[in-house]
């Protein structure tokens, strides 16, 4: 807006005038303004003022919102202006340009319709012949307002503050600085209706006060912003200005509260000094920052991980060792070695209390109770137990956690786990460690070696945390089906027990005391509505199960004992007895059939014993010459040490062709095939050489095999039978398929100790030094022609 000098006291204003409604603006005398007007009314009452001298009443609609304001929706005062300019728009509308001339309020509507016409008490400027001191001051004051608001920022046209600082007259000054401010209507229709020069322009010094107010405020927060923003980061630019907003309104009540209350959890942490001396540095920097920075987040989860991980907690041991042996008796049949080690820990850990915790690993086949076995020894102890399975993992960050740079950072497994024990002191079980991967995220066994080495782990270091932690109070336990997959430096770091099978015996026992109330009770019956005899767990052991461990009679168990709910729920009452003679009623036919039975002694088929995961196993050799050129063949899914005892076999074979009354020449004459039948199962291990070179021979003289005899141990290329592992579960394979012989090497002699005595009555070993050694017991006398 800017002013218009010429006076309006030469000019003949009319009392009866068009009247134009306008929205959201105030016109002052003195000031021109371009104005569109586009409703049927207001263009009418434009024509009607063009016509009569151009002279028009501007007032204000108290709501802007409405279309067609009535009398009462317009305000009383306005101002009289003069249509210095008029354009017609192409779309009907048509844009004029005013200047206000005189203050004026509306006495009388005197028609509405086309347009309004309204009668008016023009109301002049009033004109002060000397200026008191009082109101010079008010003035100047007035000019030194609007230059500060310039100064603080508020846009206002340069050409205004001179036109201000050279108008003596006080209303005319207050005119024209309200009306070039941006204030809101309701404020700027009030100064209009003040008569009153001095009055007036009190008024607007007032409002220019206010709004010097608000921008200071406003500059003061865009100031401390400014302070702290980073070049690079708008975001952090904008959470300052909310700081500062925040900071001027108190509302920092919440996050000091956080503060204290995270500062009080690290005194009741115990932690050690190191640590705590990080706690309070990463707390000092979280007090500095707002709460909704990205890095605050990350500060607050770290420092809440330090303080929830259990650094001075602990559990008492419980130190009574026939406490301890009868719980283990509770829990577990048998397993006396691993009982025995763990009592020997309890002991020695009465006597010396600072001493540090085992690396124990428990190898066996699946089914055995290796995982229950490590809860039943936390009970035993009186400790918090915590299990992690490892099968399958392939990323080192998995064990050692990630670093709090990565978006999603977490301690590892191992640091999680102390964290949910709750205690620094935990039986914490390992399982599969057999079965970790690697892969280019690292090798997960390589970040256990400093967990498992009990002079290392007093000060394990999470990448996560980055500060150490005292493992060395905590007994770890892993298991493991096989050794061979685990690294030798881990491996070398624990202490190995073996859990071999169970025997017929054995798993009677443990399904009459563990299984079958076990079974009853989740299936919803009782002894009184189920008699399961011995001789049906028997034929269930034998026929229906062929495994080292128990999960599969415990299936078949469960199997028994949901027929038997389902009769029950229809409302059977009467007991149900399941025998040898009727088990089939309730499994179905027999899944295995004795090997060995209904089975002459065969020419070139040998039973051979074999470890697997699952514990031990026969198999048969077969071998049979064909006409041919001198080949030897393999199938049966053999792995390459395999081969090679067949190579060695064959070898051996034709060095000793004289002795063993072979013809010299039959190897150039002949093709030899070996076959492992289950052909679609991987088979590998030198503890089949006796067993094919015993296949091959017998095929080669004719002499059959006995049926009652199976056989284990290397050969070496001069008919040495070197020593093998899995001894008992090997022997236990055989006494299940009925096999009363069993051959093993010399040097094995040592492992019939581990095999239990109720066994050892029923079986007949033979100790053989050489392949001629198992020739002579295996084979049978050639009969005469």
């Amino acid at each position: 807006m800017a002013e218009q000098n010429k006076g309006s006291d030469d000019l003949h204003l009319p009392v009866e005038l068009s009247l134009l409604p306008v929205r959201d603006i105030v016109m002052y005398p003195y000031t021109i303004l371009p104005l569109f007007v586009g409703r049927e009314k207001s263009i009418r009452a434009v024509d009607d003022a063009i016509s009569r001298g151009r002279i028009i009443m501007l007032a204000t609609q108290k709501t802007p919102e409405v279309d067609d304001p009535q009398p009462e929706h317009l305000y009383n005062f306005g101002t009289i202006s003069m249509i210095m300019r008029l354009l017609k728009l192409p779309d009907n509308r048509v844009k004029i340009l005013v200047q206000g001339l005189m203050r004026a309020q509306i006495i009388d509507y005197i028609q509405t319709n086309p347009f309004y016409k309204v009668r008016v008490n023009k109301i002049p400027e009033k004109e002060m012949a000397e200026l008191p001191v009082e109101v010079e001051a008010l003035m100047r004051n007035v000019r030194a307002q609007l230059e500060r608001i310039v100064n603080l920022g508020r846009m206002v046209m340069p050409d205004v503050v001179v036109i201000a600082n050279n108008v003596n007259e006080p209303g005319r000054l207050a005119d024209l600085v309200v009306s070039n401010l941006s204030l809101n209507t309701v404020d700027t229709q009030q100064v209009l209706e003040i008569v009153d020069p001095v009055q007036r322009l009190r008024t607007v010094s007032e409002l220019l006060a206010k709004e010097i107010e608000i921008l200071t405020v406003q500059q003061k927060i865009q100031t401390q912003a400014k302070e702290e923003i980073d070049k690079n980061q708008r975001e952090y630019f904008l959470r300052q200005q909310l700081k500062a907003i925040q900071h001027e309104l108190g509302m920092n009540d919440e996050h000091t509260e956080e503060i204290n209350e995270l500062t009080k959890k690290i005194t009741e942490a115990g932690m050690p000094e190191l640590v705590q001396k990080e706690a309070d540095k990463q707390l000092s920097r979280l007090s500095k920052m707002h709460p909704d920075a990205a890095e605050a987040g990350i500060i607050r989860s770290y420092v809440e991980w330090l303080v929830e991980v259990p650094w001075s907690k602990s559990t008492e041991d419980m130190l009574d060792l026939k406490q301890a042996a009868k719980v283990l008796d509770e829990d577990h049949y048998d397993l006396e070695k691993v009982k025995e080690r763990i009592l020997e820990y309890l002991a020695v850990r009465k006597l010396s209390p600072n001493m540090k915790g085992p690396i124990l690993c428990f190898v066996g086949p699946p089914g055995v109770g290796k995982t229950s076995l490590g809860r039943s020894i936390a009970r035993a102890l009186g400790r918090k137990f915590v299990r992690i399975s490892l099968g399958g993992v392939r990323d080192e960050a998995e064990i050692r956690g990630h670093r709090r740079t990565y978006i999603g950072a977490l301690p590892g497994r191992i640091i999680q786990g102390i964290k949910q024990a709750g205690t620094n002191n935990p039986v914490f079980m390992m399982d599969e460690v057999d079965k970790i991967g690697a892969d280019f995220r690292g090798d997960p066994s390589a970040a256990l070696l400093e967990v498992l080495d009990p002079e290392q782990n007093f000060a394990f270091s999470d990448h996560y945390l980055g500060v150490p932690f005292d493992l060395s109070k905590v007994m770890f336990i892993t298991t493991a089906n096989i050794l061979d997959t685990i690294q030798p430096a881990f491996r070398d770091r624990m202490e190995i027990l073996y859990l071999s099978g169970y025997t017929e015996e054995e798993k009677l026992k443990i399904a009459r005391q563990f299984i079958i109330p076990k079974q009853l009770k989740e299936n919803g019956i009782t002894d009184a509505q189920l008699n399961l005899s011995d001789s049906a767990l028997k034929k269930g052991i034998e026929f229906y199960t062929r495994e080292a461990g128990l999960r599969n009679l415990e299936r078949e168990i469960g199997t028994i004992c949901r027929k038997v709910a389902k009769e029950v729920a229809e409302g059977k009452t009467v007991i149900t007895h399941v025998a040898a003679n009727n088990i089939n009623k309730y499994l179905g036919i027999p899944k295995f059939i004795r090997e060995t039975e209904n089975k002459q002694d065969t020419v070139g088929v040998a039973t051979g014993l074999a470890w697997t995961e699952s514990g031990g196993d026969i198999i048969h050799v077969e071998a049979t010459i064909m006409k041919g050129k001198g080949s030897l063949i393999l199938t049966g899914h053999l792995g390459d040490v395999m081969k090679e005892s067949a190579q060695a076999a064959l070898s051996y074979t034709r060095s000793r062709s004289g002795t063993l009354g072979i013809d010299e020449s039959f190897y150039a004459q002949n093709d030899i095939h070996i076959h492992v039948p289950a052909g679609a199962i991987p088979k590998d291990g030198p503890s089949a050489g006796v067993t094919m070179t015993t296949a091959l021979v017998s095929a080669l003289t004719g002499r059959a095999v006995r049926k009652d005899i199976a056989m284990t141990g290397e050969v070496t290329l001069r008919g040495k039978v070197l020593p093998v592992g899995g001894i008992k579960s090997k022997v236990l394979a055989a006494r299940r398929v009925g096999i009363d012989t069993v051959i093993l090497p010399e040097e094995n002699e040592k492992d019939l100790e581990n095999i239990p005595d109720n066994v050892k009555r029923h079986m007949n070993f033979i100790l053989a030094q050489t392949v001629d050694d198992v020739i002579d017991k295996a084979l049978v006398a050639k009969q005469p022609a």
